[in-house]
């Protein structure tokens, strides 16, 4: 007998604590797990036998959410790609560009993608992108481990202006002065870009 595996997408799965809270909310429910990664569960179940509406509102009440059509899927498999590269990655050897990335990993083409995101999130894939890449900055930098000369090659900036003058145009303030701050403002990863 062929056993039944059905996919669910789900946003906001952007780290492996997140693939631990989601595995224990499907192991409480009792819907087995066949492979669990970042925004994707397969479970070992078809959709008639998955309470949805329970899985739902667990979900929700540990922060995630059940996506349903495939639109709000590929935006989170967008940005599912980003966060990997930008948070997962640096430092990596990585020449290709992010449009390729994004077009090898979801086998569609960039403008597509790049329409569809733009006109869904009201950010283009880009900002997201620097976003993205300005938290990992901030990240790298309260932790003290890295100069700024670091912190640039590590996130790809060409130079250390570049990462500065970027810094200062999304957060108004330049590295040093954020890394000054008491309380340094930091946003998850997930609400980036919201």
């Amino acid at each position: 007998m062929e056993e039944k595996l059905h996919k669910l997408h789900i946003k906001n799965m952007v780290c492996q604590r997140c693939i631990k809270v989601v595995k224990e909310v499907f192991m409480q429910l009792a819907i087995p797990v066949a492979t669990i990664e970042l925004g994707v569960v397969v479970v070992k179940a078809t959709e008639k036998e998955i309470p949805m509406q329970k899985l739902r509102d667990v979900l929700e009440s540990e922060g995630f959410e059940l996506l349903d059509d495939k639109r709000s899927k590929l935006i989170d498999q967008v940005k599912q790609v980003i966060i990997q590269q930008v948070h997962r990655n640096a430092g990596e050897e990585n020449h290709k560009n992010l449009s390729d990335i994004l077009e090898e990993r979801l086998h569609m083409e960039y403008s597509y993608l790049s329409h569809l995101f733009s006109q869904t999130e009201g950010i283009t894939i880009e900002k997201y992108t620097i976003l993205q890449r300005i938290e990992k900055a901030k990240e790298l930098l309260v932790y003290d481990e890295f100069t700024l000369s670091e912190i640039a090659w590590q996130l790809q900036y060409s130079s250390v202006q570049h990462l500065s003058s970027q810094f200062k145009k999304v957060t108004g303030m330049t590295p040093g002065a954020f890394k000054k701050l008491n309380q340094p403002r930091r946003k998850p990863i997930d609400k980036v870009g919201e």
